[in-house]
């Protein structure tokens, strides 16, 4: 008898430890859901591409996309749009003018969680064939749902000496609104330091995360050139780069690809409340010198205008923007491979507890993992036997990960590791591609699948999967 409890406990203490770190075999916990109702939204032949995040309006109606086939169209594509998930009726937010293949190009529509408010990147609006679109030539643009064709720049930007404090000189991307909408971080390629590293090749071309909030709009001396513009928000470089990073060491040459830490930050490790801070990927060197991507957090201040003294935030005409006083950057991942798979942005569940990211699993097949802020404690979350294919977001209420594996759109439950597949394996012809993006309230998912038109053209369109 005694020996039976002894193995009855040691039974459900493992089952515990299952449920709680999610390590299930994958082949008995995927399976398909009944019931989940797939619907397509759009079916014209124009392109409908959705961003990796935030493509629903704040009431859930409204699906907002560019009208790029390919992730790397935005210089061509001229387009803003949104579908109306009940009508299925479309609306055109913004149209470029004097478009052409080098430019200005639109994309990466976001919608922001608080106002019927879209951002998107606008390329410089005097792009051409000798000054095309390009990673330093970009910025951020809003317009209202209500007022079409009426876009207001958010990011300043000042490429010309001296240079304007709260204004950016170079090229925004992948814009993500905070929680309350009253932040927007983004991705920045400073063109001064991509001049200079043409002619002095010891200077290094770096990405850099940076976030610009609505304290207060800028104002730059001249926009008479349409290369510089005033902006309604204040900008900020938060991430701390060098050209050489030491090996072994938690310096890096690269921030990108990153995310707000929940909708009220996190807990740090003595129990006090980080309001505001987001997640970002970072470029180190191993102790053999190999390039290897981890996770970082970088601690954001209310303030970000005040400077540190000799280091301007507009930067100079041979240094970078510098960071704010009271950015607080630090790693949280110590892997032996590093963040490795699809290109993905780093998403936190809204509590701020945990930090997703993908990595190879000892299978070598891309999984998700977890990692929290506050303790740096980390673990695998998806056991599948087939990998992400692509972003992947949280479910609002952190209960749930949505993302395409093997064809399909799955979610996996954070509280035991259970994946589950919402629809049946697509033929490569008309898989889902890109990123699975939840609805606000938190009951349908919405994605792209290229389709083949008779013409033998295929178009990206937007699909949504109702729970």
């Amino acid at each position: 008898m005694l020996l039976f409890k002894v193995l009855l406990l040691s039974f459900l203490i493992s089952n515990h430890i299952n449920a709680q770190f999610g390590k299930h075999n994958a082949t008995q916990n995927s399976y398909r859901l009944k019931a989940v109702k797939e619907i397509q939204l759009t079916s014209d032949t124009g392109g409908h591409f959705l961003n990796s995040t935030q493509c629903f309006s704040k009431d859930d109606n409204w699906i907002a996309y560019d009208g790029r086939h390919l992730e790397t169209g935005i210089p061509a594509n001229g387009k803003i749009g949104m579908v109306n998930i009940k009508t299925k009726a479309i609306k055109t937010l913004y149209q470029t003018t004097h478009q052409t293949q080098y430019g200005p190009g639109v994309g990466a529509v976001t919608f922001s969680p608080a106002a019927n408010r879209v951002l998107f990147i606008h390329g410089i609006r005097n792009c051409d064939e000798k000054n095309p679109y390009s990673a330093s030539r970009r910025t951020g643009v809003s317009v209202l749902t209500n007022k079409p064709g009426k876009a207001e720049f958010l990011d300043a930007r000042n490429i010309t000496p001296p240079f304007t404090c709260g204004a950016l000189r170079g090229g925004t991307h992948a814009h993500s609104w905070s929680a309350d909408g009253h932040w927007v971080s983004f991705t920045y390629n400073d063109l001064i330091i991509e001049q200079l590293s043409k002619q002095d090749s010891s200077i290094k071309d770096i990405r850099v995360v940076a976030v610009m909030n609505n304290s207060t709009s800028v104002t730059v001396p001249d926009t008479s050139n349409q290369e510089n513009n005033n902006g309604k928000m204040f900008s900020a470089v938060v991430t701390e780069v060098t050209d050489n990073p030491a090996w072994g060491s938690d310096e890096i040459d690269k921030a990108f690809d990153e995310g707000w830490i929940g909708t009220n930050g996190y807990i740090k490790k003595d129990g006090s409340r980080q309001k505001r801070a987001i997640a970002f990927q970072g470029n180190v060197r191993d102790r053999q010198g190999k390039t290897k991507t981890e996770v970082f957090v970088a601690d954001i201040p209310d303030d970000i205008t005040r400077a540190r003294p000799g280091c301007p935030l507009q930067g100079t005409t041979t240094s970078r923007p510098c960071i704010p006083v009271g950015v607080q950057q630090r790693r949280i991942t110590f892997t032996d491979k590093g963040i490795q798979g699809p290109r993905h942005w780093l998403r936190t569940t809204a509590d701020g507890k945990w930090i997703g990211f993908l990595a190879a699993d000892k299978n070598g097949i891309i999984q998700i993992f977890i990692v929290s802020p506050g303790s740096d404690e980390s673990r695998q979350l998806t056991f599948n036997d087939y990998p992400v294919e692509g972003p992947f977001n949280f479910s609002p209420d952190g209960g749930r990960v949505a993302y395409i594996a093997d064809n399909s759109i799955f979610i996996t439950h954070l509280n035991n590791g259970i994946s589950e597949r919402l629809n049946p394996k697509s033929p490569d012809s008309r898989k889902p591609v890109g990123a699975v993006i939840w609805s606000n309230h938190g009951k349908m998912l919405a994605y792209n699948r290229r389709l083949r038109k008779k013409a033998g053209n295929s178009y990206l369109q937007v699909f949504l999967l109702s729970l």
